[in-house]
């Protein structure tokens, strides 16, 4: 009886020291443990780099002065360019290689490592020399990142926002799983022609200063499993091989008994 009592009251213990575990292993910024505090802020904008694809309209108080400046859009019943002096629409332009993009009237403009509020301004001071007031609207349209591994809903974020941090993006995909490591999360991105790369602490507040805390278009993000996934991974294939060696032995041991019956039939 007294061997019993104990056995439950060891397991007891085992299952309240494992829920402890699960429990501590799951908040962000473990080390802010003050009620109340301030903490760094960053001032980030994405920088435009070839291939990204940019959202441009140009536009005045005076829809036929600026509708030269857009790309004409064509009507494939008349073959005929649409009036965009009734109904201005935007544009879509991709940076190429050289970090420019060509627009009517305009020719090449360099635009690479800029923000596109630093693009729109570029833009309002050239076409302004012509246009009374014009407005200038960029957008960057391809702005996303993938996410994977230890995230609830694995795959790729379109970011309507351009200024997004990873905990966004994480929280976009239903953020981690129990057994993903918030002590290591892996980013990578490229920058200036390199692929760089960094692992991140999400339990550690200095993440909020760090260069890879507001996600770039593109970036990659994993999140790597704990100890806890990793051990059940190697316990299934430990299992699963396990049984195939069974499997085979079962399977040799019916054929070999399979061939003894049949010559002691003969």
């Amino acid at each position: 009886m007294k061997l019993t009592t104990l056995t439950i009251l060891c397991v007891l213990l085992l299952a309240l020291t494992g829920c402890h575990s699960s429990r501590s292993a799951l908040p962000y910024f473990t080390d802010l443990t003050m009620a109340e505090g301030e903490l760094p802020t960053l001032d980030y904008q994405p920088k435009i780099v070839p291939d990204d694809e940019l959202y441009i309209l140009v536009s005045s108080s005076n829809p036929e002065a600026t509708a030269m400046y857009n790309m004409p859009i064509y009507n494939p019943a008349t073959r005929q360019a649409i009036d965009l002096t009734m109904n201005t629409r935007p544009t879509t332009y991709v940076v190429d290689s050289k970090g420019d993009i060509s627009m009517p009237l305009l020719g090449e403009i360099h635009v690479a490592g800029l923000t596109t509020e630093q693009v729109a301004q570029k833009l309002t001071e050239i076409i302004q020399q012509d246009v009374v007031d014009p407005i200038v609207m960029v957008r960057l349209m391809n702005f996303s990142v993938s996410v994977a591994g230890e995230v609830t809903k694995p795959g790729v974020v379109n970011l309507e926002n351009e200024r997004m941090s990873i905990l966004d993006a994480l929280a976009a995909v239903g953020d981690l799983t129990p057994y993903g490591n918030r002590k290591d999360v892996l980013i990578i991105r490229e920058e200036d022609g390199k692929r760089t790369y960094a692992h991140l602490d999400l339990t550690d507040s200095n993440l909020l200063t760090s260069p890879y805390y507001y996600v770039r278009q593109n970036d990659y993000i994993y999140v790597t499993p704990n100890k806890i996934r990793e051990d059940n991974a190697k316990y299934n294939q430990n299992n699963a091989f396990k049984l195939s060696v069974i499997s085979t032995i079962v399977s040799a041991t019916s054929v070999v008994a399979s061939l003894i019956i049949a010559l002691a039939v003969k």
